[in-house]
């Protein structure tokens, strides 16, 4: 994404100065330090409003998939905004729970779940368990029963399709982790009357993140529709990975994966839902960071925030876009951009195009909401981030800095 390419309706230079919704981030990092993740709340239910828009004729339910992003002011946000939660763990639950979802809006999935993740969804009440092997549907069974309860839960399907997406968060082909085969799905669901606690109302699939065509995920959706009407089943969660922009790489419009999927799924009788995370958080969050060094005649920079604080270069070779804080009318050249970590791998970009810098300028990190702040790290004994959210013409923090207690509070000597 070129500087000239930013999306201008709430990230742009006013005045030489890099603003978010017209708040000068120049500003947030003095008085927040860095590193630090700001994100738009305009942004974030623009977003919303989007995916609403493109998939109106189907009315489908949306669940926020936590993983993305799961501070709680920014989940509030979505569900105050009428969105339910994806949780992937019993702790996404709470935090979904003390953001103010109802547990009955709440989708728990996740490959590994234990009996005591089990136990405790159970005992919320949440409104969907995902389930991913037979093992699982066994367990979900039994301790729904000594609960007391009857568990409603969807089986997630692998229809073994190679998206067309990085290998790391690809989800639905054959030596994928994720989901139960058709055959074996098909087999359960024939003798679903052997589980006596249990619901099986509906069926989950989900391909990956980032992805590039929507045929695939159209023809997703129709193994899925095949699979619901032979057994009767009446929902279908399609999950998300709707893909975003980094840099310099176009996104599928969500509104084309709409085009695909609402001719498969209208008049099916089924009711849908997706779980969006990344589509909805990362556009909207920045990660400020400051220059302490300048090496190597000016071709690597060094900043205060590394891949403790934004993990995915290192980890999946991502190209985030980087915009100096302070606009110049020089031009661009390439930069290392580089982190303090004690890791060869800490490197944030190999070549962006940014101006000459030096110690103390600040840089702004983009498409940073998702996957930013969740898988932040306190490697190298750094305290994770400041976070901050723009409302409207103002900002507040929302979440604080950790300190160096915060690093030892929970060791028992």
């Amino acid at each position: 994404m070129r500087m000239d390419a930013m999306p201008d309706a709430f990230l742009r230079y006013e005045r030489g100065s890099l603003t978010l919704d017209g708040v000068a981030l120049q500003s947030i990092a003095l008085a927040a330090g860095t590193p630090a993740y700001v994100y738009s709340q305009r942004q974030i239910l623009a977003q919303l409003g989007r995916l609403r828009a493109a998939f109106a004729p189907l009315a489908p339910a949306f669940h926020y998939s936590l993983k993305a992003n799961a501070n709680g002011h920014l989940v509030r946000l979505l569900v105050e905004a009428g969105c339910g939660c994806d949780a992937v763990s019993a702790g996404e639950v709470f935090m979904a729970l003390r953001a103010g979802c109802a547990p009955e809006r709440i989708v728990f999935a996740g490959v590994g779940k234990t009996a005591a993740e089990i136990r405790e969804a159970l005992a919320r009440g949440v409104g969907w368990i995902n389930i991913e092997n037979a093992d699982e549907l066994d367990r979900v069974n039994r301790l729904a029963g000594e609960s007391g309860r009857r568990a409603r839960v969807a089986l997630r399907l692998n229809p073994a399709l190679q998206a067309d997406t990085h290998r790391h968060i690809a989800t639905g082909h054959e030596g994928a982790k994720f989901g139960i085969p058709l055959p074996e799905a098909r087999a359960l669901l024939a003798r679903r009357d052997r589980y006596a606690n249990l619901e099986i109302a509906g069926l989950h699939i989900h391909i990956g993140s980032q992805l590039g065509r929507p045929d695939e995920s159209a023809a997703a959706a129709r193994i899925a529709l095949e699979v619901a009407a032979e057994f009767g089943l009446g929902h279908l969660n399609l999950g998300g990975g709707f893909p975003v922009a980094y840099e310099e790489s176009a996104a599928v419009p969500v509104e084309d994966f709409a085009g695909a999927l609402l001719p498969v799924l209208a008049g099916q009788g089924v009711g849908v839902a997706f779980e969006p995370g990344r589509y909805l958080v990362a556009e909207a969050g920045v990660l400020l960071a400051e220059v302490q060094y300048v090496k190597r005649g000016g071709r690597t920079v060094v900043l205060d925030a590394g891949m403790t604080d934004l993990i995915r270069p290192a980890l999946y070779g991502a190209r985030h876009p980087i915009w100096p804080l302070r606009q110049a009318e020089a031009g661009p050249e390439p930069v290392q951009v580089v982190g303090p970590i004690c890791e060869s791998t800490d490197v944030l970009h190999p070549g962006a195009a940014l101006p000459a810098l030096e110690p103390g300028d600040y840089v702004a990190v983009g498409v940073a909401g998702a996957y930013g702040m969740s898988m932040v790290s306190t490697y190298n004994g750094r305290p994770r981030p400041v976070e901050a959210l723009v409302d409207g013409d103002r900002w507040r923090v929302i979440r604080r800095r950790e300190t160096f207690e915060d690093l030892v509070r929970l060791e028992t000597i």
